[in-house]
């Protein structure tokens, strides 16, 4: 949907006041009913319905009506709330032309009212081409329910979140001026994406920097996850400024080494294919900082030394959570308890057990019984060691008499038990089935000694 910032001069407080009571009301509603559009905006006279008229002429709002009279907000009436609280606070003055279309976002040009000319950054998630941002992105984190407007107002603030960091940590971003609702506004980059650049005077320098951006950004514990031709801004001096962040993870993301390759199989890709450049011969040395290389010439993931920052949990980037950190910190702690968790483990073998026992219905009075007498046995046993000085082999071969026969026992013992619960258990089944047929018999009897009785006084009265 096209943005015509020429609405905003003919729409009232009133139109702003609606618009804005029905975000008020999305918030647990997908359909804001018209009755709670009324009480939020408390215009007088009924002069709400009037407004919401006026929005849909301008398709501020959408309206549905299958289950209830209701209404939602667009797009282009979310972009006005934005745009409207941005002139409020002085951010900027006036809206010019677009100059940029994501999959995922649209770009304009703005002034502010001393002329100065910067980015102002739309996000539209849920267009056709991005619509399983769900799954891709961890926006929504712990959250079951959402909306597209929702999900760009996350994006915005994580994008906001991100370039202000990085910013702070001498990398070359936009300078982010400020943030409201889905919208980021940021100064304006000249220069052109590399995508559009066709010679470079020095595709060397300018590919040892990118790769060199890639590792700077892993050992400060964030990694790109988009970094392609796309989002790199080039100008005419050969500087490199990086851009579009809503994407970055932690590097203690399950799957942050194959994002991390992604990323510099990209860089290699776009410049093997439009420079002609060959890796082979690359040094060791990229933008001042030593990383090892795979086989391909490539930067290892392994070997990057993630100690110059920690941005991830600054940020709170996906990937990175307070338990991992928990368990980081047990983990530096050492090893002292592995033993304790050793004989834990035992323990709760044990524990299985004895749970696997009951779950048998057997009689536990008969084994833990026989278990005493094992041990009691092993006890005599010990002590007539130590005490007779006659032979032993006999008395070993006695008390492996005397443990046949108890084994044979507590054999004996415990089939009388399983034959005494299996009688016990038959026993009530054949009460039960006895108690049935009782009911239906008595039913069958009295039925048919009725039925006799009807059929004796018919022939006695013939």
């Amino acid at each position: 949907m096209k943005l015509d910032v020429d609405v905003l001069r003919y729409l009232s407080k009133d139109d702003f006041r609606v618009l804005t009571a029905v975000e008020m009301g999305m918030r647990n509603h997908e359909i804001v009913p018209s009755d709670l559009i009324d009480r939020i905006a408390s215009l007088k006279h009924g002069g709400t319905y009037k407004v919401l008229k006026n929005l849909l002429k301008h398709k501020l709002l959408h309206h549905d009506s299958s289950k209830y009279d209701g209404f939602r907000l667009t797009y282009l009436g979310y972009d006005f709330l934005a745009i409207k609280t941005m002139v409020n606070r002085g951010v900027f003055t006036a809206v010019g032309r677009q100059i940029g279309v994501g999959k995922e976002s649209d770009i304009f040009e703005v002034a502010c009212e001393d002329g100065t000319v910067m980015a102002m950054k739309l996000h539209r998630l849920g267009r056709t081409s991005f619509r399983a941002v769900k799954s891709k992105r961890d926006y929504l984190r712990h959250r079951s329910s959402y909306n597209w407007l929702y999900l760009s107002r996350l994006a915005a603030l994580k994008e906001f979140a991100f370039m202000k960091a990085l910013e702070e940590h001498g990398f070359p971003v936009p300078n982010a001026v400020d943030c409201n609702r889905h919208c980021v506004v940021m100064s304006l980059i000249q220069g052109y994406p590399l995508v559009q650049v066709k010679q470079l005077q020095n595709p060397e320098t300018v590919f040892d920097t990118i790769i060199g951006l890639v590792v700077r950004l892993a050992e400060h514990g964030l990694i790109h996850c988009d970094f392609n031709e796309f989002n790199i801004m080039i100008d005419d001096d050969e500087k490199v400024t990086m851009i579009d962040f809503p994407q970055m993870v932690s590097v203690s993301h399950r799957n942050a080494q194959m994002y991390f390759d992604r990323d510099i199989e990209c860089i290699f890709k776009f410049f093997g294919k439009r420079f002609n450049m060959s890796f082979e011969e690359q040094s060791d040395d990229i933008d001042g900082s030593e990383v090892d290389e795979d086989e391909s010439g490539r930067p290892s993931f392994s070997s990057i030394a993630k100690t110059a920052g920690f941005l991830d949990k600054e940020l709170a980037a996906s990937g990175f959570t307070r338990k991992d950190q928990d368990d980081i910190e047990k983990f530096i702690e050492g090893n002292a308890g592995d033993d304790v968790s050793d004989d834990e483990h035992e323990s709760g073998l044990c524990q299985t057990n004895i749970k696997g026992f009951d779950s048998l219905h057997l009689d536990q009075k008969e084994p833990t019984s026989s278990c005493n007498e094992e041990e009691q046995g092993y006890e005599n046993q010990h002590s007539l060691e130590a005490g007779l000085t006659g032979n032993p082999e006999g008395q070993n071969s006695s008390n492996e008499e005397e443990d046949n026969q108890n084994a044979d026992e507590n054999d004996a013992e415990l089939m009388k038990s399983l034959a005494k619960q299996r009688r016990r258990a038959m026993a009530a089944a054949r009460r039960g089935r006895k108690s049935v047929a009782s009911r239906n018999s008595y039913k069958d009897k009295g039925g048919k000694s009725s039925n006799n009785s009807k059929i004796q006084k018919q022939l006695s009265s013939w």
